[in-house]
C-alpha cells in the first residue's frame, strides 16, 4: 500500500505516523504561566538533539480535532522554562492521567497524584517520582504551521540533571536495566524496556567493517542467515585466512556436519549456517564467520 499524505485527513495521517514511528520516548513536561499556574503534561514527540549544548526538543502539536493549542505551549511562550521528567513503568498510569485536558489553572500534579519538588534553577517544579529530571531553559519555540496537528518545536536546553540513585550502577552511571523505561507507540499502545528485552549491538566506530558485500555470495544469499546475522558478519575488520578456516573444520561439532553431509552440498551449507547462526546468537562472531566460509 502506498499513500499520499496530501490525500489523508489529519486523523488518518496521525494514526499511520504514530504507529509506524515508534517507540517514542516520553517528555513529561512541567511548566508554569506568567501567573505561576502549574501545568504537567506528557508529549511523545520528543528526543535529544545535541550534547554540547545539551538540547532536547519536544513538540506540543496543535490538536487534530479542533486546531487548538495546549497549555504547555502557551506557558513556555510566557515563561521560557520547563522540567522534562523521564517516565518509567511505575508512573505510566499516573502520567497518562495527567494528559487529561483539564481546564487551565488545574494542577495536574494534584490530579494525577504526583509529588511536586521545588526546582533549583527554574520555576516549574519537578516530579519526585521520575527517575531522571532535567531542569531546562527554553531557547526557542518554532511553529511548524497553523493547521490541525501542526507541531511546535520547543528547544529546551538542559541546565541541571537530577538522577535517582536507585537507577545508578556502582560507577555512578545510569544502569539501563534499572530504569524500567516506557515508550509511546500508536493509539493506546506503550512498550516497556525491561532487562529481558534489552540487547546490545556493537558500534562500528573504532574499526572499518568489511561490509556484507565482501561476504561470499553463498553467505549473502543464505536461506538460514538473516539480515541481522549478515550485519554482524559484515562488521568484522577482515576475512580470516585459509589456514584459520581449515582449523575450524577439525572442531567436533563442525567435523560431525562435514562427515554426515559428504556429497550433499545443500544440506552441508544449511547445517553449517545453522551452527553459525547459533554462534552469532551467543556473540561468537569470529567463529561463526569461519564456519560459513568453509
Amino acid at each position: 500500500m502506498t499513500l499520499k499524505t496530501e490525500d489523508l485527513s489529519p486523523i488518518q495521517l496521525q494514526d499511520y505516523l504514530q504507529y509506524a514511528i515508534a517507540p517514542r520516548p516520553i517528555c513529561f513536561a512541567s511548566t508554569i504561566d506568567a501567573d505561576g499556574n502549574i501545568n504537567l503534561s506528557p508529549f511523545s514527540f520528543f528526543n535529544m538533539f545535541s550534547t554540547k549544548p545539551p538540547i532536547c526538543i519536544f513538540s506540543p502539536a496543535r490538536r487534530v480535532r479542533d486546531n487548538t493549542t495546549k497549555h504547555t505551549l502557551e506557558n513556555v511562550l510566557q515563561v521560557k522554562e520547563c522540567v522534562i521528567n523521564i517516565v518509567n513503568y511505575d508512573m505510566v498510569q499516573q502520567m497518562s492521567l495527567a494528559s487529561t485536558e483539564y481546564p487551565k489553572g488545574i494542577n495536574e500534579f494534584e490530579k494525577a497524584g504526583f509529588t511536586m519538588v521545588k526546582s533549583d534553577m527554574v520555576g516549574p517544579p519537578r516530579v519526585a517520582e521520575a527517575p531522571v529530571q532535567f531542569e531546562c531553559v527554553v531557547n526557542d519555540v518554532i511553529a511548524l504551521g497553523e493547521n490541525h496537528g501542526a507541531g511546535n518545536l520547543i528547544l529546551a536546553e538542559i541546565k541541571l540533571i537530577h538522577i535517582n540513585e536507585d537507577v545508578l550502577d556502582q560507577d555512578g552511571k545510569i544502569d539501563q536495566k534499572k530504569l524500567d523505561l516506557v515508550a509511546r507507540l500508536g493509539g493506546d499502545w506503550y512498550c516497556r524496556v525491561t532487562e529481558s528485552n534489552l540487547f546490545k549491538v556493537a558500534k562500528p566506530l573504532a574499526k572499518l567493517g568489511i561490509g556484507v558485500d565482501a561476504l561470499p555470495k553463498s553467505v549473502r544469499l543464505s536461506k538460514v542467515l538473516t539480515g541481522n546475522d549478515l550485519g554482524m558478519l559484515g562488521n568484522v575488520e577482515f576475512l580470516p585466512n585459509e589456514e584459520d578456516i581449515d582449523l575450524v573444520s577439525r572442531l567436533p561439532e563442525v567435523k560431525e556436519i562435514l562427515d554426515a553431509t559428504i556429497g550433499d552440498a545443500t544440506n552441508r551449507e544449511r547445517e553449517l549456517h545453522e551452527l553459525a547462526k547459533q554462534l552469532l546468537k551467543e556473540g561468537n562472531i569470529e567463529l561463526a564467520l569461519k564456519i560459513v566460509l568453509l
